[in-house]
């Protein structure tokens, strides 16, 4: 297992039911301000939750109350390191291929293995690469792709423990996160 998904694993216990702490906020810069996380409208960023390890961050968001009609959801952002996102600049569709495949299907796995996960429909969209997965271990999910300040980050939403989100749901929710994410680390105007 890598530090990586060591971190992700220790992050996800602490969020168990999201029920985000007190302390929570809508914003976390990370990696020394190179990227700042937003959650999406009736979520917050869970900041005892975020890591940063080896130059990658883990940030973990759930709903604000848990009343109110917000399904209650864990999504997990991950940035990669320095110039990751160069994949995308390279070429999406491309990525897109890649994790459809053995390899890439062995990156996207919760085990480290790519017979677990299985990509039920993938697309690029304004620069994104979207992903419907299906794993093994975290089960039926969407996962977005992008670029923030030259860093390959992903962005996935999954139910909270025993409580199902369904994939409409999933998808609305990874959409709506790449939004606030870009939106925040958009150049000031002028």
């Amino acid at each position: 297992m890598t530090r990586l998904k060591a971190l992700w694993m220790a992050a996800l216990v602490a969020l168990v039911g999201c029920g985000i702490p007190k302390d929570a906020t809508t914003q976390v810069a990370v990696l020394d301000g190179d990227a700042r996380i937003r959650a999406p409208k009736s979520y917050c960023v869970d900041t005892k939750s975020a890591k940063s390890v080896d130059d990658t961050a883990v940030v973990l968001i759930g709903r604000c109350r848990t009343s109110g009609g917000v399904a209650a959801a864990l999504v997990t952002v991950t940035v990669g390191r320095s110039a990751s996102a160069g994949v995308m600049l390279a070429s999406t569709e491309a990525l897109r291929s890649f994790m459809s495949s053995p390899d890439g299907r062995r990156v996207l796995s919760r085990t480290g293995r790519a017979e677990d996960v299985e990509v039920l429909e993938s697309g690029v969209l304004d620069d994104r690469l979207m992903l419907h997965l299906k794993d093994r271990i975290a089960g039926d999910y969407w996962r977005a792709i992008i670029g923030v300040n030259g860093r390959l980050v992903t962005i996935s939403a999954s139910g909270a423990e025993g409580i199902l989100l369904t994939p409409d749901q999933g998808r609305k929710l990874v959409e709506q996160t790449v939004t606030a994410v870009r939106e925040a680390n958009a150049p000031p105007r002028e």
